[in-house]
């Protein structure tokens, strides 16, 4: 008995981590690809309006501060002129964003 306990407590976090990892790529399809492209390099045509970076580069990681990352997803990015660059993601939770976040950490090449 103690086994079977053991085993669906083990298959329960193996499918809730892998869950996890389902909805980071759908956020990062569904709310991210368009400006920063699949691969993060930002080699799109909104991506280059809007002169994305490329996250792929270990320098612009190295720029790149979890708490301001947090910020700008969770209330957008504006232009010095106001333009919005990035829309704020409010309906995401903090621990989406989070995974966002580490989701764009493993782009570095």
């Amino acid at each position: 008995m103690k086994k079977i306990i053991i085993l669906a407590v083990a298959f329960g976090f193996a499918a809730a981590v892998t869950v996890r990892a389902a909805d980071v790529k759908d956020n990062w399809n569904t709310l991210c690809v368009k400006c920063h492209g699949q691969d993060g390099k930002g080699n799109t045509k909104m991506g280059a309006r809007l002169n994305v970076k490329d996250f792929t580069d270990p320098k612009v990681q190295a720029d790149i501060k979890d708490d301001a990352a947090f910020k700008a997803l969770k209330e957008g990015l504006k232009s010095d002129d106001d333009r919005t660059l990035m829309k704020p993601f409010d309906a995401l939770s903090d621990d989406e964003i989070k995974a966002l976040i580490a989701y764009v950490r493993g782009l570095k090449t």
